[in-house]
């Protein structure tokens, strides 16, 4: 068999089943392109019904809408309870018997609200208002009880700052009469001339806080002389700024009132001048324990008389030319003419009699402590030394006590490098061994 039998062969096979199919095909009356539209269109409804089936149905959505605004409805219900439970603690402190009640019921009502809500839930009746109306309206109510809140916590610290305005004005009047209680004694004490001080101390028990309690004790009169003097100035019409310039120039202060630390501190230079010389008025020879023991009986001899009586019995003692010379110092012939219209208390002072006037009496009785405590400090071995801290000097917390706190908070502001400087110093602080009198100091802007 050659080749072209072959093909012919394989064209009869082929015909057949071709011939079938077309023949199906005109009997049904159905083209084939026609079928092949049909299928297509099969194909896409079974793709739309499967999408379709994947969408929420209604029915769903009513449900999300409904539970959304069951739970808005719960949240604002705990906003209510929190603010009637904010109104109740409030009415408590101070004690509100009809806002304690109010709130009470306020709560009452509100838990069984939900314990509706929560039948309602369960039940799911028919809708009273739409879903989105009870939702708006629940946050909208849960706003306006947190405002409530607020408002609450407003009143209650408005309250509580009343009751601390309240409690330093009632600590202001205790300060000021305790102060004037302080003040009385202070008379009182100046008046009798006696020292606080401990009772029968001996030169084998002297101890450095005997010396920080007659310390303290001189400090107090140092003050009551400059707020004496202070007030004769103001009242004679000086000028305090042109006097605390001259005093302490280029010192700008923190306060008004702290101009009386510079004449506090310029009576302090003048009493305190050679107060570490063993031997700068009496004939005393400086010989060790021997020199120590006679300075402690000048100051059991002094501590507990008053000057105007020692001074009477021995008006040419050290003591009384000591006070003569510190008054000069102290107090300039033009300022007492200018304070007392005359020098009457000067030419006083220089005969053998002191003068009774009020300044002069304040002067002696701290001239009378600043010589006690001389003689104290030189009774130790070794003897007390006085220091003092100079202008722009940092200050050291050991050695320094500070008379103008406001420095540290504008310190405190500017960083941990701008350390406070030394203005001046008012008090002079001391050293006996190992312990350490603070210097009061004033430090500068």
């Amino acid at each position: 068999m050659d080749l072209d039998d072959n093909l012919s062969n394989n064209k009869s096979r082929l015909s057949g089943p071709f011939s079938k199919v077309f023949r199906v095909q005109a009997a049904s009356g159905v083209p084939q392109d026609e079928g092949m539209k049909r299928s297509k269109t099969l194909e896409k409804t079974n793709s739309d019904v499967v999408q379709k089936s994947r969408l929420p149905s209604e029915d769903e959505n009513d449900e999300a809408v409904r539970n959304e605004a069951f739970f808005a409805q719960l949240f604002a219900s705990i906003s209510t309870v929190k603010a009637a439970y904010a109104q109740l603690q409030f009415s408590q402190s101070p004690y509100d018997a009809d806002g304690i009640q109010s709130a009470d019921q306020m709560i009452v009502s509100e838990l069984k609200n939900v314990s509706t809500m929560k039948q309602n839930y369960l039940q799911k009746p028919a809708y009273a208002i739409p879903p989105e109306t009870s939702l708006l309206l629940s946050e909208i109510q849960e706003q306006k009880n947190l405002l409530k809140i607020y408002e609450i916590t407003g009143k209650k610290l408005e309250s509580q700052l009343k009751l601390k305005d309240d409690e330093i004005t009632s600590l202001k009047k205790k300060l000021c009469e305790a102060e004037r209680g302080n003040k009385v004694l202070e008379k009182k004490v100046n008046a009798s001339g006696q020292l606080v001080h401990p009772e029968n101390i001996r030169l084998s028990d002297l101890q450095p806080s005997h010396f920080v309690a007659y310390f303290r004790h001189m400090l107090k009169s140092v003050r009551s002389f400059v707020r004496l003097l202070i007030g004769e100035m103001e009242s004679t019409g000086w000028n305090m700024d042109d006097a605390a310039c001259s005093i302490e120039p280029d010192v700008s202060f923190w306060k008004p009132s702290h101009k009386c630390y510079a004449f506090e501190s310029f009576v302090c230079k003048k009493m305190f001048d050679g107060f570490n010389n063993s031997n700068p008025i009496e004939s005393m020879p400086n010989q060790g324990d021997h020199c120590g023991r006679q300075f402690f009986e000048r100051f059991t001899e002094l501590k507990s008389v008053r000057p105007k009586d020692y001074i009477s019995r021995k008006p040419k003692s050290p003591f009384a030319t000591y006070c003569r010379r510190k008054y000069a110092e102290i107090v300039h012939p033009k300022m007492e003419a200018s304070l007392f219209g005359n020098l009457g208390i000067r030419d006083s002072a220089d005969s053998i009699n002191f003068p009774d006037a009020p300044c002069f009496s304040a002067f002696i009785e701290m001239a009378k402590r600043v010589w006690v405590l001389r003689c104290l400090s030189l009774s130790f071995d070794p003897p007390a030394s006085i220091f003092q801290a100079g202008r722009g000097s940092r200050f050291c917390e050991v050695y320094m006590e500070s008379l103008s706190d406001e420095a540290f908070l504008i310190c405190d502001s500017a960083g941990p490098e701008a350390d406070p400087r030394v203005a001046f110093t008012v008090v002079p602080g001391f050293k006996i061994g190992p312990t350490v009198i603070q210097c009061q100091v004033y430090l500068r802007r």
